[in-house]
């Protein structure tokens, strides 16, 4: 599949991630500006089959992208994008499981060209900006193009939209709104000894409660206090993004010029510095984020101590500091990717041979500033003394205002003015380097009564290399999983290896000219790679073509591919907060020393009163995600087979149609991947015993934030798909010239086996399926965006018109439907509403997008005028306790609504 300069333009894109995550080949999640969370980076992923971005290889003019993010290259850059949407590791090595997509830059460029783009929504936000300027000179010796952009986007808060602005959970039929147990005033444990003040002498029924507006926290009192309940939850949802604020500045410039008449130097680059942020609501804080609070504290009057529970006795509460303000992090982060080289020809024995000798360097920086946190040292929990005007007297050496924190009451004025002095801002940087020397050769061996053989072969040598920053502030305590400011927290790491690897392919032409075989070619390829830690690996390709007539062409491709082990993959640690649907542990009555379940379950009581309190109050645990090397997991490449077969028909007694029809199918083995807390429970208990030692649990049997989720080869996935395509240009009319086509991608299916040759083992079957946030189908997701989503059709059509110098086009987008949750007892059964059991089907959505354009070609200018999402279509409503951000998919739907955006274009 090729998308032209044509069609990129007529999207109104700014970006290049926007118009590739429309395709339909793409599926099962994607990060984008309108993730909040990861999408404030400024990245886009793109994930082919749904197998994942890091499955996915992406290149800039045939050679690896090291950010491997579309929006890193200016769009005015490119020519055109070519998408293979197939396994192609013995072609161009790791990653290209799902497939391949290549930018390629514009060549051969005369002139000058400056454009300048605005746009906005329909509800008067979102406003987008931006510019580039292009110039290129082309002689006899050779070429140069060159450009800069800027382009900037406007964040939108998820309050602008009504779908977004509360966190709605669904319970049976019921819609509540709902949100987090970490509030400003309090979720706090009540101890047994003052239950009997609560609900006539009852106790609360939660075991929590949460102070009154106003209320005096001294004093454990109903006038105080009233028991926690889901209409207490805080509604974080109204400060987080439905689009976050990006601006990028870049440039690029391509060019070669002839040393000799055999002898070419090329030179291709691309630098762009984004700025992006996103935001989140204000910091938790509390024994889940390694709180202590004395039992002697002046403001503790529940008389124990709140820590993580070390002791049975301890309690545990949450709060959020609404006072600091909300969480931010700004990211600044710079790309550079250059290619240079020579490439040249030379004849043997009347036989022209191509060969080509570069250097590809890729570089990236990024910076994260996080604001909104608190230095959790400078709040004082310890002991102290309550005086009778309420403020407390602490142990000499304690600050003064750190002493009158009140972790009950943080709108107190002691603790609004703690919390100031405790406020920091935290940075972080990463920075990754990727240097590949390339070698290759290409050219006609011999010849057969059918046609020339051909062989293409090569090198690369291939060196990545990762190392992570971050704040003394924001390191993780691998004993607690905390750090000073109580969340984000990160480790120190570095590390990289090589990869040599050796290539080669030859086509074959068998047959050719004869009846009912027009052609018929064969065409062979190996790639030997060579990993530094993992070992080598050997994969084979064979492609057949056959045109038994003119008209129609058949094909089919059988591919091994592979994938090694990214660097993220390897030297990551960082805190999450997973949610878990269900605990193998619930009802515990205790199991044989060392038999699966009894290491799943460790320090949970086994009077089968257990109940997992982060499963039954639908709240995120605590945890620390580890790439292998760190977590100390052994690891290898991921490994499989690719099938396409297909055919391209163009009859010709209907000029200008051509139609494509292509099945194809993936087996995929020793998939890397996060074990999820959930995945992680589950296989645990289900008999993967290596796994039960990242399981921390605290002396109540609750998850501990020391709980480690691993980054292992676990899983196999088997997916299967039919794609079809098919473009017509219509006969010419007097009203102007049409061409109409239609892209579809049919998933048959998905099936992801967690830990295939364990009995009990899961088999999720992802098709047609969405997979909710925090169930063990979407821990396993190749891509965490949140949540997972696999449509069966997805699917693209168009029209284009042009008449004189105008032109307009419409084009359309499918999503096709959907259903959360399957019957009790599946593994599929993931409780959307918090109920087993319960199926809730969702409608197919469809965007329609219109533009319009005319060439003024008196002064060399173009203007365009477009609308996306002309019918305001808006998200499906998936709610707060399935998804991630705005209760909906924002990798999937659109979340703006109507947009506007107008272009003019001027040539000199």
């Amino acid at each position: 599949m090729t998308i032209d300069r044509a069609a990129i333009q007529a999207t109104g894109k700014q970006t290049l991630g926007d118009l590739i995550q429309q395709l339909p080949a793409m599926t099962g999640g994607n990060v984008n500006p309108q993730v909040n969370n990861s999408g404030g980076t400024g990245v886009s992923s793109i994930n082919l089959r749904g197998l994942g971005s890091k499955r996915t290889l992406i290149l800039l003019n045939g050679q690896r992208l090291l950010s491997k993010d579309p929006n890193a290259i200016p769009a005015d850059a490119i020519e055109r994008i070519e998408v293979l949407p197939t396994g192609a590791s013995a072609t161009y090595g790791s990653d290209a499981i799902g497939g391949v997509v290549n930018f390629i830059l514009r060549k051969n460029y005369q002139g000058a060209t400056f454009t300048a783009n605005v746009g906005q929504s329909d509800r008067n936000d979102g406003e987008q900006s931006g510019y580039t300027f292009t110039f290129g000179q082309t002689s006899d010796k050779g070429s140069i193009m060159a450009g800069v952009n800027y382009n900037k986007q406007d964040g939108v808060e998820s309050a602008n939209r009504a779908f977004s602005k509360n966190a709605l959970s669904l319970s049976g039929s019921a819609v509540s709104v709902g949100g987090s147990s970490n509030t400003p005033y309090g979720h706090i444990q009540l101890p047994p000894t003052l239950a009997g003040k609560f609900n006539g002498g009852a106790g609360c029924a939660s075991g929590y409660v949460t102070l009154n507006p106003g209320g005096n926290s001294t004093s454990v009192t109903p006038a105080n206090y009233h028991c926690y309940g889901n209409s207490d939850k805080y509604n974080y949802a109204s400060v987080n993004l439905i689009m976050t604020p990006q601006e990028r500045t870049g440039g690029f410039i391509t060019g070669d010029y002839r040393l000799g008449e055999h002898v070419t130097a090329y030179m291709d680059a691309v630098y762009e510095k984004t700025s992006a942020n996103f935001q989140l609501a204000p910091a938790v804080y509390g024994t889940g984020t390694g709180v202590v609070v004395a039992q002697d504290n002046a403001f503790n009057s529940f008389g124990r101590t709140f820590q993580t529970p070390v002791e049975k006795t301890d309690l545990k509460f949450g709060s959020r500091l609404t006072t600091a303000g909300n969480r931010a992090a700004f990211t600044g982060r710079q790309d550079a990717q250059i290619n240079t080289g020579l490439r040249g020809d030379f004849t043997i024995a009347d036989k022209n041979w191509n060969w080509d000798v570069g250097y590809n360097y890729g570089h990236q920086s990024t910076s994260i500033t996080t604001t909104g946190l608190i230095d959790q040292t400078k709040l004082y929990t310890g002991s102290s003394t309550l005086n009778a005007n309420g403020s407390a007297t602490c142990p000499a050496g304690v600050d003064a205002v750190a002493c009158q924190f009140n972790p009950f009451d943080n709108r107190s004025a002691g603790s609004v003015a703690a919390i100031k002095a405790a406020s920091t801002a935290a940075p972080s940087t990463v920075y990754q380097i990727q240097k590949t020397w390339h070698a290759g050769l290409s050219g006609e061996l011999f010849s057969l009564p059918a046609g020339a053989v051909q062989l293409a072969g090569g090198f690369e040598y291939r060196t990545d290399y990762v190392h992570s920053i971050p704040s003394p502030q924001l390191v993780v305590d691998p004993a607690t999983g905390n750090c000073v400011l109580g969340s984000q927290c990160l480790a120190a790491v570095q590390g990289g290896y090589t990869t040599k690897d050796l290539y080669a392919e030859a086509f074959i032409p068998v047959l050719a000219g004869l009846p009912g075989v027009q052609s018929l070619n064969l065409t062979i390829g190996d790639r030997y790679s060579r990993i530094q830690g993992f070992g080598s690996t050997n994969n084979l390709k064979f492609a057949l073509e056959y045109k038994p007539i003119d008209d129609l062409l058949l094909r089919g491709t059988m591919e091994h591919v592979f994938r090694a082990p990214s660097l993220t993959e390897l030297y990551t640690s960082g805190s999450d907060a997973p949610m878990i649907h269900s605990d193998p542990c619930n009802g515990y009555r205790g199991a044989p020393a060392g038999s699966p379940l009894a290491l799943a379950c460790q320090n949970v009581p086994t009077d089968g009163s257990f109940v997992n309190s982060n499963a039954a109050d639908r709240t995120q645990a605590g945890t620390i995600v580890q790439g292998a090397y760190v977590a100390g997991v052994p690891i290898k490449p991921e490994h499989g087979t690719s099938y396409d077969f297909g055919f391209v028909y163009s009859p010709s007694y209907v000029p200008g149609l051509s139609t494509t029809v292509d099945f194809w199918r993936v087996n995929l083995n020793d998939t890397l991947t996060t074990v999820g807390l959930q995945s992680l429970l589950d296989v645990c208990a289900a008999g993967v015993t290596q796994d039960c030692q990242f399981i921390k649990r605290d002396a109540t049997g609750n998850i501990s934030p020391a709980a480690i989720e691993p980054i292992t080869n676990l899983g196999t996935i088997n997916t299967a798909g039919i794609d079809w395509s098919a473009n017509y240009k219509l006969p010419q009319f007097g009203i102007g010239q049409f061409n109409i086509g239609v892209t579809a991608s049919y998933l048959k299916y998905y099936d992801l086996i967690t830990a295939p040759g364990v009995a009990d083992a899961d088999v999720y079957k992802n098709a047609g399926r969405l997979l909710p946030y925090g169930s063990s189908a979407s821990a396993a997701c190749p891509d965490n965006a949140g949540v997972c989503l696999f449509p069966r059709w997805r699917g693209q059509g168009f029209v284009d018109w042009q008449s004189g110098g105008w032109s307009a086009q419409w084009r359309m987008r499918y999503i096709g439907r959907f259903q959360n949750g399957a019957a009790t007892g599946s593994p599929q059964d993931s409780y959307p509403n918090g109920e087993s059991g319960t199926i809730l089907k969702y409608g197919a959505t469809v965007y329609n997008d219109v533009s319009i354009g005319y060439n003024i070609a008196l002064i060399n200018t173009r203007l365009d005028f477009g609308v996306n999402n002309v019918f305001d279509k808006q998200p499906p409503m998936l709610y707060a306790n399935n998804t991630l951000n705005a209760n909906t998919d924002p990798s999937s739907f659109d979340l703006m609504g109507r947009y506007w955006w107008g272009r003019v274009t001027v040539k000199f």
